[in-house]
């Protein structure tokens, strides 16, 4: 092997050797024979031998012994038909230094014809322990990995997997390696899927996880199962490389469709519940109605009729959440325009006809503000039409809905003989007294007027506090 005793029959050109030791990767010159017959400083330093050490001794002296049998076949085998072979990954391959470390390299080879020295092999050898570390944290995060990453070339064909992706597909890493990424999509789909991945490529981005697209992947076995899929564009000296962060949703997509399956099992329940409630007002509702009837005092009726009333408000709240596509809120605005209707065809046909007017804002009120907040539009409503228009006279009776900053403001006023007495004052009427314990019970705040006619201004949170 090592022919220590070898020199160079002509020492090579100062300008060349120069040339060499400019080069910023380390350079080895060897004759057919495979003996060292130049090399630059880069090279010294790498191996740690001298350059007399190394000149005239066979290249195998900066071989792993272990590769030393096999390396002394393929230079023969070079030297047989040599030919440019270019640097770059494909080749696994270690260098030996003097201590006997080894590490490893990445060498291109090139045949070089010097005038006086013949035919000879140029080797440029690179250091890429640097680089196998990079390589070796990459694989360990790609192996900690939860979720199967995936990373294809332009063309299509898997690069890289990880051992997630093996487990999720049900393939080994040897399978899939070089094959092209449509194995993992389901046939229906795979035409598509092509197309995509084509303009993907042409408009390469980072597309965030779960951006809004139902994608299904296919195991070995042929099972599908819903995934969702991150993208990332890579550069690399390979060209543009894709990474696909693949993640089985399997288990959460069952766990959605158990919780879609509970929720509309309580809204079937729930609206039963509000189905009921309605249907048991109003059927108290209609046994105050006969009770009435068969009462001659007007006064004694009247009661039963306003108590009536109020009870068909809070069985028309839970009309309209019957009805409500959310069980939790109610449309108010709505409700008031139905609770008006009912109340005014109440009213006595052969009267002289009172206008209603709704205006303002939609406002939705949960349940536990729609039920005290529809009787006190109730009380008002009623008290307007009773009392505000005496001797058949005309008018207008106007409700105003105004929401701003979780606050709403609720008016009901009317052009009618105003109130007969000021609220404050020690004759307070039930209706009144009502008005006020309902504005207490929705945590608002109320006020009168009455000049040509009255008018209740009545304020309340949307949302009650958490004290309420």
């Amino acid at each position: 092997m090592a022919q220590a005793a070898f020199q160079p029959t002509r020492d090579f050109d100062p300008k060349f050797q120069a040339f060499l030791d400019a080069a910023p990767d380390a350079i080895v010159i060897v004759d057919p024979a495979g003996r060292i017959v130049a090399l630059n400083r880069l090279a010294e330093t790498m191996f740690g031998h001298s350059r007399e050490a190394m000149l005239g001794n066979a290249i195998e002296l900066l071989v792993p012994e272990r590769h030393r049998g096999s390396h002394v076949a393929e230079r023969q085998q070079y030297s047989s038909s040599p030919h440019t072979r270019p640097m770059g990954p494909g080749r696994e391959l270690w260098g030996r230094r003097n201590d006997g470390a080894e590490f490893p390299i990445q060498i291109s080879l090139s045949p070089i014809e010097i005038e006086e020295h013949g035919q000879l092999v140029i080797s440029i050898i690179r250091d890429v322990t640097a680089q196998h570390r990079a390589e070796a944290r990459f694989r360990g995060l790609l192996e900690s990995a939860p979720d199967g990453i995936v990373v294809v070339d332009d063309h299509g064909s898997i690069v890289i997997v990880n051992s997630q992706t093996e487990r999720m597909f049900g393939y080994t890493r040897g399978e899939l390696l070089g094959k092209s990424i449509e194995i993992l999509v389901p046939a229906p789909f795979r035409e598509r899927h092509s197309a995509d991945r084509d303009a993907y490529f042409s408009d390469p981005r980072t597309r965030p996880m779960g951006a809004g697209r139902s994608l299904t992947g296919l195991k070995r076995d042929g099972a599908e199962f819903p995934v969702e899929i991150s993208l990332s564009p890579l550069e690399t000296d390979q060209g543009m490389l894709v990474m696909s962060i693949v993640r089985d949703i399997t288990e959460r997509r069952r766990a959605e469709e158990m919780l879609q399956a509970s929720l509309r099992e309580k809204e079937a329940l729930l609206r039963e519940i509000h189905h009921r409630v309605k249907n048991n007002l109003q059927v108290t509702s209609s046994l105050l109605r006969l009770q009435a009837g068969t009462i001659t005092d007007p006064k004694q009726r009247e009661v039963f009729a306003s108590t009536q009333h109020r009870i068909r408000s809070m069985a028309l709240v839970h009309e309209k959440l019957y009805q409500s596509t959310n069980l939790s809120r109610i449309d108010f605005r709505e409700y008031i325009a139905a609770l008006a209707d009912l109340l005014f065809k109440s009213a006595a046909p052969e009267r002289t006809p009172i206008a209603f007017r709704l205006e303002g804002d939609q406002v939705f009120l949960s349940i536990d503000t729609a039920v005290p907040c529809g009787l006190i539009v109730n009380e008002l409503l009623s008290n307007a039409l009773k009392h505000a228009f005496p001797d058949d006279r005309g008018g207008e009776i106007v409700v105003s809905l105004h929401f701003q900053n979780g606050t709403c403001t609720m008016r009901v006023r009317d052009d009618g003989a105003g109130l007969p007495i000021h609220p404050s004052t020690s004759r307070k009427t039930l209706g009144l007294e009502l008005v006020r314990g309902l504005v207490q019970q929705i945590e608002g705040s109320y006020d009168v007027t009455s000049d040509g006619g009255s008018e209740f201004t009545i304020t309340f949170p949307v949302e009650k506090g958490s004290h309420g």
